[in-house]
């Protein structure tokens, strides 16, 4: 029996939120994965429909997705944003509580009017907002975490936002053998909770095939940002998003000299910057060259690869 099958006792269906169960059958309707007759049906039947009863028992997957109060039965069941400095400089911060359908809708909404600016032009007297990260690769990442945590662990999901990039990070496990590397490619679906991911896949929320970490990369590339990184360390997932920080007007912020700032700029296009290429481009020897290039390695700007005359210099 996985952790979100287990039932658990002394709760009945008319404790669980009936504004909730309206939400899901708009959601579900609109997705139409799940039989309009269910729809319409009484609340105990929908649960049952969506197997979330174990015998006489609502299962655990139940109270995190309809109870108003899931944190009553599972301790760290809510998410926390923060906008960070620096690692160690925490500006403000907020906290998601909730059902776990209340919480994705919470969270997208504080995300992209609070934590992620946007960009604002104007096609004849349209106003369009273009974010600094694609809001699907934003939503997938978070409905990832949810539907993957280990809940047993006790500890929120926790979302960090900085000036240039925002983490996703969840308690959780891959499947035995899977690496960050299954992840970047075609898989199947393995979802660490099943009943919750069937409940989040009925409404419309994600897909069934495990294409989840692929839409991530993809909307990212047609946004233009640097494609994500996935981390994994034993019980530890994250993923983490870059927005496109080689522009004039964040690299002008920077104590960067006129000759970095132009190469950052000019170079970005091949994506590496060799130190022959930079000699010349500003007419300086070797040791200037390097030194210029270590002090961009340093602030974070770029990535060595190689030793000595033979390495090269990634953007992020």
């Amino acid at each position: 029996m996985r952790w979100d099958g287990v039932p658990v006792p002394k709760v009945l269906i008319k404790d669980l939120k009936q504004e909730t169960f309206e939400f899901f059958r708009k959601r579900a309707l609109k997705s139409q994965r799940i039989d309009e007759d269910s729809l319409t049906d009484s609340n105990e039947h929908l649960i049952e429909n969506l197997q979330l009863k174990e015998g006489e028992f609502l299962k655990r997957a139940a109270m995190l997705l309809f109870h108003p109060n899931p944190e009553k039965f599972v301790t760290g069941a809510y998410i926390k944003i923060g906008y960070f400095q620096s690692d160690d400089d925490l500006k403000f911060q907020d906290e998601i509580h909730g059902n776990l359908f209340e919480q994705i809708e919470k969270t997208m909404d504080l995300l992209f009017t609070k934590y992620i600016k946007a960009e604002i032009s104007y096609e004849g007297i349209n106003r369009v907002e273009k974010f600094e990260y694609p809001k699907e690769a934003v939503r997938e990442a978070l409905l990832n975490a949810i539907a993957h945590k280990d809940y047993s662990g006790g500890v929120p999901i926790q979302i960090s936002v900085y000036n240039d990039k925002i983490i996703f990070w969840n308690e959780g496990q891959l499947p035995e053998n899977w690496t960050v590397k299954t992840l970047l490619e075609k898989h199947a679906s393995r979802p660490y909770n099943p009943d919750i991911a069937n409940a989040l896949f009925r409404s419309g929320y994600i897909e069934s095939w495990g294409r989840g970490t692929i839409k991530i990369i993809k909307e990212c590339k047609q946004a233009g940002i640097p494609e994500p990184v996935f981390s994994y360390d034993s019980s530890d997932i994250s993923v983490e998003f870059r927005k496109d920080i080689y522009n004039e007007k964040y690299l002008s912020e920077l104590e960067l000299n006129e000759r970095q700032l132009d190469a950052l700029l000019y170079f970005k296009q091949h994506m590496e910057i060799v130190t022959s290429g930079y000699m010349k481009r500003y007419d300086v020897v070797d040791r200037t060259a390097r030194r210029d290039l270590v002090e961009l390695v340093e602030k974070g700007l770029l990535h060595r690869e190689g030793e000595g005359k033979g390495s090269k210099y990634k953007f992020r």
